[in-house]
């Protein structure tokens, strides 16, 4: 992560390299050896570890940046009630690029004027979880606007899943990274949003330490990065 001023690292998780030092930071096996002193979990693990972590940080009163994918809705909606009830924030998004987030603004944006829409989500054959996060987070905050109409009933499996109410069709190939694309549809017109992600992780940089900088001053879930960056959802 790259330097600044006003944060410091003061440890870091990593079972093969338990015992060493990474920038002056000591190295743990586990979370919960590595919270004490620490103001904010930042958490880029796995889908089927990150919500133990999440709730590790919440009850030791550490506020929790999320950037890990996998988390249901039904996950969030307990972490939240959980945060809420310790008095501490988690900040959460599927992609922590700021041109993520200004897609997903525009996307938010779209679906008051626009009623139907599908999510394309695309992301490399080995990627496990489907949707991605990126995907996920989209269909859930669109399904927070309203559902969109169907003219065609989604019973059939090539309908892809639905996810919030939308459509969300998962593509998994060699070459992608994560790509994520909404579909807006009108009489006789179109608008397509996308977002394509790099192979490296500088794109996500600027979020995460906007994040990690907000999650102490809030109290509960915040999902989105867009929220920090236009100013929504000001809970504190």
């Amino acid at each position: 992560m790259s330097t600044s001023e006003d944060l410091a690292l003061r440890s870091a998780v990593s079972r093969s390299a338990a015992g060493s030092e990474i920038g002056g930071a000591p190295v743990f096996a586990s979370v919960a050896e590595a919270l004490d002193g620490v103001d904010v979990l930042i958490d880029y693990t796995a889908h089927d570890v990150v919500k133990g972590h999440v709730m590790a940080a919440i009850e030791r009163g550490v506020a929790v940046v999320v950037g890990s994918s996998g988390l249901s809705a039904a996950d969030y909606e307990e972490i939240d009630a959980a945060a809420r009830a310790r008095g501490v924030g988690v900040i959460a998004a599927g992609n922590f690029s700021v041109t993520a987030a200004m897609a997903q603004a525009a996307a938010l944006l779209a679906a008051r004027h626009l009623d139907r829409w599908e999510v394309i989500d695309y992301a490399s054959a080995a990627k496990p979880d489907a949707p991605s996060g990126t995907s996920r987070e989209l269909a859930e905050r669109l399904g927070e606007v309203r559902r969109p109409a169907v003219d065609v009933p989604a019973t059939q499996p090539a309908r892809g899943e639905e996810v919030g109410g939308s459509r969300v069709h998962s593509v998994r190939l060699p070459s992608f990274t994560v790509s994520t694309e909404v579909i807006f549809a009108a009489p006789d017109e179109r608008l397509s949003i996308r977002h394509d992600a790099g192979s490296s992780a500088a794109p996500y940089v600027a979020g995460t330490l906007l994040a990690a900088r907000a999650a102490p001053r809030r109290v509960g879930l915040t999902r989105g990065l867009d929220t920090l960056l236009l100013g929504r959802d000001a809970t504190a």
